[in-house]
């Protein structure tokens, strides 16, 4: 069985962790699913890319040409791009995203990219800070995107239309609480299936929606807040989070 943890293992993350790979190897809005194994696969490429490694260290990543270590029947556009989300994410820019909207990456397709390499980058990092090996990528399943696309959807805010605050309704309305929510969130709401997938695994390996407003003892857990706001924080710190 896949994510087949031990006893000592909270059971809910490896049933999050499942669940998210059943999500992975299905047909997206925007790509297929052979598709969205292909991204997780150029994900876990990406941490040994020596073309990523050359521009992480240069004043601007495109003062560094080259091609990326991969082996992926993925664009050469969405290849730079995950590749980019996993080593060199602070410096992704407006101009970066429509650049590649005009090279044929779409920004709902490019929403429901960086919702796959997240969810992926995340389960995997767990899998390396508890010194496991990583899970084997799922076969992709049968069935072609929808181009699926919310109507509440403006620009104004990010680098890419979001659903408001308060317009989490209809299809969406399960998204979050009515005017309670985060532009973290709202960041993915292009493609609201990669908002619900994050908020699963949120759930499990961090907190729910819900627990966000219990600043004691989360129930089943053996850290307080304060301990896990700690880890939270160093963590962002590392990774250079913008918040």
């Amino acid at each position: 069985m896949a994510f087949d943890y031990p006893e000592t293992f909270r059971p809910d993350i490896g049933e999050a962790h499942r669940a998210y790979w059943n999500k992975l190897k299905s047909p997206g809005n925007w790509w297929r699913p052979a598709q969205r194994i292909a991204i997780a696969a150029a994900s876990r490429e990406a941490i040994d890319c020596d073309l990523c490694r050359q521009r992480r260290a240069a004043l601007s990543p495109e003062s560094v040409q080259g091609v990326h270590h991969n082996q992926q029947d993925l664009s050469a556009t969405a290849v730079d791009v995950v590749h980019r989300i996993v080593t060199d994410q602070t410096r992704i820019s407006a101009a970066y995203i429509e650049a590649n909207e005009s090279d044929g990456l779409s920004k709902p397709a490019y929403v429901e990219l960086v919702g796959v390499v997240v969810a992926v980058l995340s389960i995997d990092e767990f899998h390396r800070a508890m010194g496991l090996s990583l899970e084997s990528l799922p076969a992709p399943g049968p069935g072609e995107p929808d181009g699926y696309l919310p109507g509440q959807a403006v620009s104004g805010t990010g680098f890419i239309p979001m659903i408001p605050a308060d317009g989490a309704s209809g299809k969406e309305v399960d998204l979050w609480p009515a005017d309670r929510t985060a532009n973290v969130l709202r960041a993915l709401s292009l493609v609201p299936d990669a908002v619900r997938s994050w908020l699963a695994l949120s759930d499990a390996q961090y907190l729910s929606m819900q627990g966000m407003g219990n600043f004691d003892q989360p129930e089943g857990r053996c850290l307080n807040r304060m301990q896990i706001e700690l880890i939270a924080g160093r963590v962002s710190a590392m990774n250079e989070c913008f918040y």
